[in-house]
């Protein structure tokens, strides 16, 4: 993320190592776990550098926080809560997926199986909210600290209607562009807006401009969405460390594939809609549904989609506050969350 980012993350990650510090030796293990997921640990629990998360959606909070003219360092709690919320909902979805992998490593869930992973993600669920609760501890008014609460708590149950759409999406025959919307702004947006509005509230008071920062995250965490999607499709495997259009052959309801069942469908061709109701594809078959995504023009579209949402996020920024070394570090951030760097 950037030299200039390093002190933001440091002093999250040392937020989250204290949070997850075992009581007694009887519970080392759940917490051990924890820090297993969150590659700080090796599955004996002994310390390692394994591959971690980008700690986007805590620097989110930090910048957004700075940003407003308040001190980043007084929202650390918050912001480390905000990535621990994250880390829980993957250990969940990991088990929801069946995704035997997390950062090339055996899943939660796979490495200690499933009953203790589903334990394992609510404790660290709870330890995300009693970490924001530390903000009292520092000084923070009482009445930032239940708004900040508040808006973690409606972010967690939009993550989990996200992610019950995500998975009712794999039995329906026709989803709409529209409930497809509704569920990215769950799973993933949400909590990317909670991030900058949040941030936002600590550094300005629920006077300021909280409003445009979530807005801000809640465009950037679409766009997000829709270029992860992109790259289902078209991405390297060097890249997203999956297969080459992993998402056609799993068959999965993504904005572009959606965008052509209904194009297509609209002209009155059926093929892909055909291909992607078998319950497997060959590679003749993946051939042949990238085929009819990209005669629909969904690749373009989504493309499109894409840049529309990164620019009514920074346009929200922008009005928001006027520029500074917080706001210029956000942008960047932000661009390079959907893949830019200009």
């Amino acid at each position: 993320m950037g030299t200039q980012l390093e002190p933001y993350v440091a002093a999250v990650e040392a937020a989250m190592l204290d949070a997850l510090q075992a009581p007694s030796p009887e519970v080392e293990p759940l917490y051990g776990a924890m820090r297993y997921h969150l590659g700080w640990a090796d599955d004996h629990f002994r310390p390692v550098r394994a591959p971690r998360g980008k700690r986007v959606r805590p620097l989110f909070c930090l910048l957004s926080c700075q940003a407003v003219g308040g001190d980043w360092r007084a929202a650390v709690p918050l912001a480390a809560g905000l990535e621990l919320v994250h880390n829980f909902s993957l250990i969940h979805d990991d088990i929801e997926d069946k995704s035997a992998l997390r950062r090339h490593r055996p899943a939660v869930w796979a490495q200690w199986g499933v009953p203790q992973a589903i334990n394992i993600g609510d404790a660290m669920f709870s330890l995300a909210r009693l970490t924001v609760h530390w903000l009292a501890a520092q000084g923070t008014p009482a009445e930032i600290v239940l708004a900040a609460l508040q808006r973690l708590e409606e972010t967690s149950l939009a993550l989990c209607r996200g992610q019950y759409l995500d998975m009712a999406f794999e039995t329906q025959a026709e989803v709409s562009l529209a409930r497809y919307l509704e569920m990215i702004d769950g799973k993933t947006a949400a909590l990317l807006a909670c991030a900058a509005e949040t941030g936002a509230l600590l550094g300005a008071g629920l006077a300021g401009p909280h409003a445009s920062f979530r807005r801000f995250g809640r465009e950037l965490g679409l766009a997000f969405q829709i270029v992860d999607d992109l790259l289902g499709i078209w991405g390297e495997p060097a890249i997203t460390g999956k297969p080459t259009a992993a998402d056609v052959r799993s068959r999965k309801k993504t904005l572009p594939i959606l965008h052509a069942l209904q194009v297509l469908g609209a002209r009155g061709e059926g093929e892909l809609a055909r291909l992607m109701a078998q319950p497997a594809l060959d590679e003749g078959d993946v051939a042949a549904a990238i085929r009819c995504i990209e005669a629909a023009g969904a690749r373009e579209h989504a493309a499109a989609m894409a840049e529309q949402h990164t620019q009514q996020g920074l346009a929200a920024l922008e009005q928001a506050v006027p520029p500074s070394p917080a706001r210029r570090a956000l942008r960047d951030l932000a661009l390079r969350l959907v893949g830019r760097d200009r």
